[in-house]
């Protein structure tokens, strides 16, 4: 059996990848990438816990965690059609559509 910490450590790299590549890039589809990331490390630790502590309760977040992550690529997908058609870019900082 794989010990606790490995997981720990692969979310923890996720995490890091996820968080820079949020934090640093420019185009929306990387950021988009970025979040995912940072959802899938969420998901190993409640996974990793929760067969760690027997309790499948784990599994029913990273399921939840799941569904709310595919609503959110479906809507930011086509928000992104409207910008690409609208614009011509996906560059971050060029996006100023939505302001009031």
């Amino acid at each position: 059996m794989v010990p606790l910490w490995w997981h720990i450590v692969l979310a923890v790299l996720l995490f890091v990848i996820g968080a820079a590549g949020v934090l640093l890039r420019r185009n929306i589809l990387v950021v988009l990438m970025s979040l995912e990331l940072l959802l899938n490390s969420v998901n190993i630790n409640f996974i990793a816990f929760g067969r760690y502590h027997d309790d499948f309760r784990g599994q029913i977040f990273a399921i939840f965690i799941i569904a709310i992550t595919a609503a959110e690529v479906a809507v930011a997908l086509g928000i992104l059609v409207a910008l690409v058609r609208n614009k011509s870019t996906l560059k971050v900082d060029d996006v100023t559509m939505m302001k009031g």
